[in-house]
């Protein structure tokens, strides 16, 4: 009866969870459909009946499907570099003894510790330098190193991966690049799967650095262009606007962690059945 009890006080507690984490979600998407001064005076979750205006005050300031588009094309190749590159990083790190291999683990530890605004001022001149300013390689190539990817698929790699498996494939003559994608890539495909939810959402809403590298107007990513509604002279009658740009914004982010949480399903569930 007690055991009871306390399954039920849990589902309560998580399906007030879920509610206040969706609360923001729902607010998001019903005031897109609201004007401005509806949104300022009034809190509700009533829909209104602005999403037209909103519709072409969006249109108006820019091409929303553009941006969606030039957004896709930095943040799905960052997010594939991050993913593969992280996870052959951490592999050695994990599994090859090797002389330094403590020292690399930990500068990657310390430069997690770094904010990246702090080496804005030198990537800028470094982009300058190799005349890749107002391009999108400058937002696309250092996905390639990511500390914080590395770190987790590296602890991730030394209590998924078996040594006695990658041993067993070694005498059966498998070749290095033939275990890490045939055998390692799949166990660690939860891992993977996990920090690419992660590393898209951040490619998806980044800012700053496109902000500082991009000139034209035609190449802004997403955020960039909603950005120019906050910046214009009447914040409050845009209000709607971005609501709308905001929640069209987050669809792509929607399909890629349906996409990738499966994996991530899928393995908790593999993992739960006992031989």
């Amino acid at each position: 009866m007690a055991k009871n009890i306390k399954r039920i006080v849990l589902y309560i507690l998580l399906i007030v969870l879920a509610v206040c984490c969706l609360i923001p979600f729902i607010l998001m998407m019903v005031n897109a459909t609201r004007t401005g001064s509806e949104i300022v005076s009034s809190f509700t979750l009533i829909p209104g009946h602005a999403l037209k205006d909103n519709w072409k005050t969006v249109s108006g300031y820019f091409n929303l499907f553009r941006g969606m588009g030039n957004s896709l094309l930095v943040s799905i190749p960052a997010t594939l570099l991050t993913a593969y590159f992280s996870a052959l990083t951490a592999y050695a790190l994990a599994v090859y003894d090797f002389k330094g291999n403590k020292l690399i683990f930990g500068v990657i530890v310390v430069f997690m510790m770094i904010p990246g605004q702090l080496s804005l001022i030198g990537f800028y001149d470094l982009v300058a330098a190799l005349g890749l300013v107002d391009s999108y390689w400058p937002l696309i190539l250092p996905a390639i190193a990511s500390p914080g990817t590395v770190f987790f698929l590296r602890q991730y790699c030394q209590s998924a991966l078996p040594p006695a498996l990658l041993e067993a494939a070694r005498m059966d003559g498998a070749k290095e690049l033939y275990l890490f994608h045939k055998i390692v890539l799949p166990m660690l495909s939860p891992g993977i799967a996990t920090m690419a939810i992660g590393a898209f959402i951040g490619n998806w809403n980044n800012y700053l650095i496109p902000l500082i590298l991009l000139n034209t107007p035609d190449k802004f990513t997403l955020p960039v262009m909603i950005a120019s509604l906050n910046s214009s002279t009447d914040i409050t009658a845009n209000q709607g606007a971005i609501y709308l740009a905001v929640a069209i914004s987050v669809i792509p982010i929607l399909i890629v962690f349906a996409f990738c949480s499966k994996y991530i399903i899928g393995s908790i569930s593999a993992g739960a059945v006992k031989e």
